[in-house]
Order: structure tokens, then sequence, then C-alpha cells
């Protein structure tokens, strides 16, 4: 409503918007109605602005850290990748699914058999775990495109865990945010990947790796 012209739907969510005080109706000369946003509704939207970036920078930063994590390993790791996976159909067929996952990474190795390429999915808040855990596809697309997937579990605005081993199936490793690094709560199991597909390539050569956070191995 805040970024229309203001046109009413008259439906139940305006009803409910206009009796808390957060839209409120108008009049032209004509008699046309339209609704617009009060005072009121700008400081709801500002307060819901801010905690979403707040939860977005939380994000981030340990999205970020996982990356950095991989760096040290070795690794190559991208972040904010857009990547096909194949998905199983019931009756021995294979359907495509797109794929956004947090960190993807592999081994610097001349052998395509030595890759292990490795999903970590990153969650800051108990209620994104639970929506993404209702999702099999999205979990099936990672498992499809990795040999291992890791779900790492930040922690609230106290410091508090958002989750534990026992939230994530067991087709998953898990890992928690602390304030000494990523502590394991259980290992992912591993598949062997032959080769990653030529669609993976061609995504991971139009994008651009996460590089080392260390001054001195960037010269490297």
């Amino acid at each position: 409503m805040h970024r229309s012209a203001g046109w009413p739907c008259h439906d139940a969510i305006e009803i409910d918007l206009l009796a808390a005080g957060y839209l409120e109706r108008r009049f032209g000369p004509q008699g046309h109605e339209t609704l617009r946003v009060t005072d009121a509704g700008i400081a709801l939207l500002a307060r819901a602005q801010q905690r979403n970036r707040a939860q977005r920078d939380a994000h981030e930063r340990l999205v970020a850290r996982v990356a950095q994590a991989q760096v040290r390993e070795g690794r190559l790791a991208w972040c904010g990748l857009s990547l096909r996976a194949p998905l199983p159909r019931d009756d021995g067929g294979q359907d495509w699914a797109l794929a956004n996952p947090d960190v993807f990474s592999i081994r610097r190795s001349s052998r395509a058999d030595w890759l292990e390429p490795v999903v970590h999915e990153i969650k800051v808040s108990r209620a994104d775990l639970r929506a993404d855990l209702r999702q099999p596809a999205k979990r099936g697309a990672y498992l499809g495109m990795a040999g291992a997937v890791w779900y790492v579990l930040g922690r609230d605005a106290r410091g508090r865990a958002i989750g534990g081993a026992d939230d994530v199936p067991a087709e998953c490793g898990v890992m928690a945010e602390s304030d000494e690094g990523l502590r394991v709560l259980r290992e992912a199991p591993r598949r062997p990947v032959p080769a990653l597909p030529l669609h993976v390539w061609l995504a991971l050569a139009q994008a651009t790796p996460t590089p080392p956070d260390e001054p001195a191995q960037a010269w490297l």
C-alpha cells in the first residue's frame, strides 16, 4: 500500500489495518476512495524494516564466516550462486530445481572426482529454519548437487542457539555458531561425486570465489 496509488482491495487485511489505525481512507472530489498509510503505519513499517535488516545482516555475517572457514581449509568457496540440481521422481524420471546455496565450495584439485562439492545452508532464526525444513524439494536439490550438505545454525538476539542436531534431518550435517568458531553437532554424511556437471562449471566460471580475509594470503 505504501508503494501503490492506494486503490483499495476491500479484503480482510485492509479491514484489520484500518481498524488498527495503520491505514486511513481518503475520498477524492468525485467520491472515489483511496487508502493512505498513516504515521502509525509508517512507524510499523520502519520497525519491521529494522528487524529484517538486523536479521539479514546477521545472516550475511554468518555466511561470510562459513565461507572464510572453507577458504582457510584450502577450498574454493562461492556465496549466492544459482545452480540447477536434479530431483528424482517416484516414477524413475528426473526433474530439475533451481537452488541458491548460501555457500558452495569445492576442493582445489585437477581431478574431477576429488572436488568434494559441499553446500552450507545458513539459518539465523528458528522460524526460518522450520520453514526451510518444510521444503524437502529444496533440501533434495542441495543433496543432488553436493557430496555433503550442512546446516549452520546461528544464534538469536539473546545469544541462544536457534536449534540443535535433532531439528535437522539425518541426511544433513549440523554446525552451530559459537564465540570460538563453528562447532560440529553432527557430521554430514558424505557421498561420492564423480564429476561436476557442465552447467555447474559454467555457473562457477561466471562467479567470483570468496577471497581470503588475511592480507598475507591474498598475495599467494
